[in-house]
């Protein structure tokens, strides 16, 4: 149990960020982060070592998040769903909205890896050595992946009408 333990403790600030970066929402990615514990330790037996444990983990916890997706999908009706924003502030949202959809909209038409780069990097706020563990490559592979990610979305963003 205590390895275990110092498993949770080294590795679940990663996971944590990780999820927090796919999902966006802080409770989500701690509810999250404990259900992928849990599940490791159910199957910590079929863990083989071919890759690194934080890259484990984080395969756990996407399809934890995709479950919990298809879950959510299934419970609540699309229009609740929708945020409703307050009257007052409804055009600076819009405005808002509409350039951060625009954005997200460009980073789903890149490919992979970059997009899941990009992402672990800009809303995760992993740095370049945690990125490159969990994806399994190098440091340097990290950066230049990032650099051609953000160079890419700039050069769709440039060419939007």
């Amino acid at each position: 149990m205590d390895d275990f333990e110092q498993i949770f403790r080294t590795y679940s600030p990663v996971v944590h960020r990780f999820l927090l970066s796919l999902c966006g929402d802080v409770d989500l990615a701690q509810e999250l982060t404990a259900e992928t514990f849990y599940q490791a330790y159910l199957h910590i037996g079929k863990f083989r070592g071919d890759c690194k444990p934080e890259t484990w983990l984080c395969q756990i916890a996407k399809h934890a998040l995709y479950k919990e997706q298809k879950r959510r999908k299934r419970l609540v009706p699309q229009e609740e769903r929708e945020n409703t924003v307050p009257e007052e502030h409804f055009f600076e949202a819009v405005h808002s909205r509409e350039q951060a959809l625009a954005l997200h909209r460009q980073l789903h038409t890149l490919p992979e890896p970059y997009r899941e780069v990009f992402m672990l990097r800009v809303f995760g706020e992993l740095s370049f050595h945690e990125i490159a563990d969990v994806c399994g490559k190098s440091e340097s592979w990290a950066k230049v992946t990032f650099y051609r990610a953000k160079n890419k979305l700039l050069e769709k963003w440039e060419g939007q009408p």
